[in-house]
Parts: C-alpha cells; structure tokens; sequence
C-alpha cells in the first residue's frame, strides 16, 4: 500500500474487488434513493418528475461506473461524467444552490461504503483493500460533486450571459435616437430584471466594455457599447454618496457624466455626455487627464458646441475688427477683452489674471475702444463678444 495519496485510489483495488461489489448494486441504489429522501431536507418529498429520474439514473450510474473502473481502470469515464454535470445543471436553472445536492452525494457514500464494506467482509477482503476501497469511495463522490459544481458553474454563467444581453439591449433602447417607444422599453427592463428609475444619468468613457464600465460603477448600472465610447446608465446619481463612487471609478481614466434626467430622455444625457468628451479630447474644454467630468459645468462650452459652424461664424464675425492686428497683438488684445468682459471691467482684477500692469491693461483697451467703439458700451453688443471668444479656437 502506498503512503501517497491518489487522486484516482480505485486504479490500485485488485480486480476482484468487483466481483464482491457487483451484487450489492440493484438493492444498493434503492437504499441510497431512500436514504436521500430522508436524509437531505430539500429532497425530503417523493423523488418524481425529470429531476428525480435523473437522480435516480445518477445513483445506477455512479454504482456501475464505480464498480468497472475497478474492473478497467484504464478506461475513460467519457460521457459518463455528463449526468452529474446535468445535475448541477439542473440545480441551478431550479433556483437551488448546490448544498443539498452535495449533501446528498456525501450521504450516498456513507451508505454506499457501510453497504460494500459488508459485502468486501463476507467476501474476505483483507483490511486493506477495505480501507483502500473506503478511499476510494470518497474519492470518487469527491470527483462526482465536482462535475455538478462545473455543471452548476456552467448554467450559472450562461444565465448572467443571458442577463447582461439583455441589460445591452435594454440600455441601448433607452439611449437610442429618436426614443424607443415607452412600452417596448419598459417590457425590455421586465425582460432583464431591471427597474426602471425614476431619474437617470448616463456616463461615458473610451473604450470596448459597457459591462466592465457597469460593474465599476455599481450593481444596478447597465452598458452599452456607443462606438468609439462606452456609455453606462446610473440610476439616481444624485443619491448621497453616489457622485463620489462615480468619481472613485474614474481615478485612472477618464470620463463624462451626462445630467440626470427622467429615463425617457436617457439619450439626451448620453449625447450631452459624448459631447462633452469630446470638446476635451480637442482641447475646448479643460480637464484633468483621470476622473469624471460633469456636463452640468460645462454647459456653456456644450452650447456654443452644438453648432459649430455657426459659432464659427459669429465669433468671426465679431472678431473681425482684430484681424488688422499683427499675430501677437492679436492674441493680447483677444486675452484682454476676454478678462476685461468677465471682470465687468474692473482694470486692477484684469490685470491680476493677466499677470500685468495695470497701465498695460488700459493701454490695451484704449486700443480696443479705437477697434470696436461704442460697442464695448453696448450690453448686447458685449455679450455678443464674450459669446465670440468663448467660442473661438485658440489664437
């Protein structure tokens, strides 16, 4: 007998072990069936229906196996193994963990061993080949109760499969342009085991995974893929805490956090996302490389982004009085008005954010004043020219 342990002890069993055995199978099976029937709580009821045929097929068929492994321990188990993989399978798709089907297993193998213990006695089996037959029995319920848990496993990631695909959809209805009709979206969220909220944001980022980017942001976020970007929808963002999870999420990429809005118009705050993102990939917004930017600060930017060729056009227009300056009086000139605008005209904080003197800044809006006159006097006329600046590219 060897000191090591096996992972398959029954190939060392001398073969007649299997002659001993063999008659005690047909009552055997009958005496595990009923021992589970009254030993496993979750099976305490008459074992009928699909599942209880299959349990009872699972007992003959583990016995016989058992007993011809003994016999040809050489020979492959091959489609054997599938029953016990089916039922884990089964377990599953009833909506039972497995503990009572383990159970089970390690209460057929007491009984199993106590019954063939017995029958290896009257036989006259030497003590060791018992012990080794122990083993081996244990082993072998041990083999068995890991093709269920891979049966199980198998079923459990087939049904989160299913979920997730119908979580996309879901998702993708509900930023679809122009909207999905209310009734087939709020079927779709049945059909996905999902609740549809009462408010919503969407955020965005780069990338080729809604699912990743949903299971970052919490457990009842879903995704969809928006090509070239990643969009994730979040019920009530503005729930205490929530806001800094999301930004938690984000600490080593970024991205965008549309407004929140009533779940109809998810869309709008997956477009506002995606466009906001976009504006700081070009540079027309400011933003650190890593974390979230929300949309709602930046609304201004988004609105003179929202047609661009005519932001174009009336910040050319406006500006036009500029073009005769040389490049570089230009750019001073343009940096001036802007800080002299958002600063209601107040020279000395113009100068502070310009970094000069305050006699530089009226020298500079003495030659602003010859450029555009009255206009600067002019509140539409200055918020025309704010407007301009704001929205023009860089000088």
């Amino acid at each position: 007998m060897s000191s090591i342990i096996s992972d398959h002890p029954w190939t060392a069993l001398p073969v007649e072990v299997a002659a001993a055995l063999r008659p005690e199978l047909p009552g055997l099976g009958d005496e595990i069936i009923a021992a589970i029937s009254h030993g496993v709580p979750d099976y305490a009821r008459p074992l009928e229906g699909p599942f209880g045929d299959t349990l009872r097929e699972g007992v003959g068929e583990a016995l016989r196996q058992f007993v011809e492994m003994v016999e040809r321990p050489d020979d492959d188990r091959g489609a054997g193994r599938q029953i016990y993989v089916d039922l884990g399978r089964a377990e599953m798709l009833a909506g039972r963990s497995l503990d009572a089907l383990l159970a089970a297993y390690r209460l057929g193998a007491r009984v199993a061993w106590r019954r063939l213990a017995a029958a290896g006695e009257a036989a006259g089996l030497e003590p060791d080949v018992l012990y080794l037959l122990a083993e081996s029995i244990f082993a072998y319920i041990d083999e068995l109760s890991g093709e269920s848990i891979e049966g199980y496993a198998m079923e459990q990631s087939a049904a989160a499969g299913e979920l997730q695909r119908l979580r996309r959809r879901l998702a993708g209805l509900l930023v679809q342009d122009p909207p999905a009709d209310a009734a087939v979206v709020e079927a779709a969220a049945l059909a996905a085991g999902w609740t549809l909220p009462r408010r919503l944001a969407a955020v965005v980022a780069e990338g080729a995974e809604p699912g990743r980017l949903a299971l970052r942001l919490g457990a009842d976020v879903i995704g969809v893929q928006l090509p070239p970007h990643e969009c994730a929808l979040v019920p009530d963002p503005d729930a205490p805490r929530r806001r800094s999870q999301l930004q938690a999420a984000f600490e080593d990429r970024q991205g965008a956090l549309g407004p929140t809005v009533p779940w109809r118009q998810a869309g709008m705050s997956a477009a506002r996302a995606r466009a906001a993102l976009g504006l700081v990939q070009e540079g027309a917004i400011e933003a650190d490389e890593h974390g979230l930017l929300a949309t709602d600060e930046h609304s201004l930017a988004l609105l003179l982004s929202a047609d661009r060729r005519l932001a174009a056009d009336v910040s050319a227009a406006a500006l036009a009085p500029l073009q005769s300056e040389t490049p570089a009086s230009r750019e001073r000139l343009r940096d001036t008005l802007l800080a002299w605008l958002c600063h209601r005209g107040r020279t000395e904080l113009v100068a502070e954010s310009l970094h000069v003197h305050p006699q530089t800044v009226r020298y500079r809006l003495g030659r602003l004043r010859e450029l555009y006159g009255e206009r600067l006097e002019d509140p539409d006329g200055r918020f025309e020219l704010e407007l301009a600046l704001r929205a023009a590219p860089p000088a």
